[in-house]
């Protein structure tokens, strides 16, 4: 039967932050990477930047290869504990008051549409006018 794994809080594992001691987070396991760091095809600063977090989207983000996956049981420590990890909260714009764009009242803009076409007729006729009896 195997054995209980160690379960770690998100806190202890932030405490391993630097290329001497490297843990990290990865679908609610944790590993200790610190050996891999040299050897990792990306660099130590693509591992080092993801740690004290759950860096599960930045892996999955890359899409290793399930020689990667495989790899990583050599490096596993234990398991998380999921109500350290702090969750993630879907973005929400501030709410803001009602903003009218149109300040004009709608009382104008119907006066508008009825004396701006009269003034064009108007117009018209009287250059007709003015233009006819010459």
């Amino acid at each position: 039967m195997g054995e209980a794994r160690k379960v770690f809080t998100l806190a202890e594992v932030s405490e391993h932050n630097n290329s001497k001691d490297c843990w990290l987070v990865i679908g609610g396991k944790v590993y200790d990477v610190t050996k891999f760091l040299e050897d990792h095809p990306g660099g130590d600063d693509v591992l080092l930047s993801s740690t004290g977090k759950d860096a599960t989207e930045d892996f999955e983000a890359v899409g290793h290869s399930s020689s990667a996956r495989a790899m990583m049981d050599e490096y596993l420590l234990g398991d998380i504990d999921s109500l350290t990890i702090p969750t993630k909260r879907a973005y929400t714009p501030p709410k803001q008051p009602y903003y009218n764009q149109d300040k004009t009242s709608e009382f104008i803009i119907k006066l508008l549409q009825f004396l701006v076409p009269l003034a064009i007729l108007g117009l018209a006729f009287g250059i007709r006018f003015y233009t006819k009896s010459t």
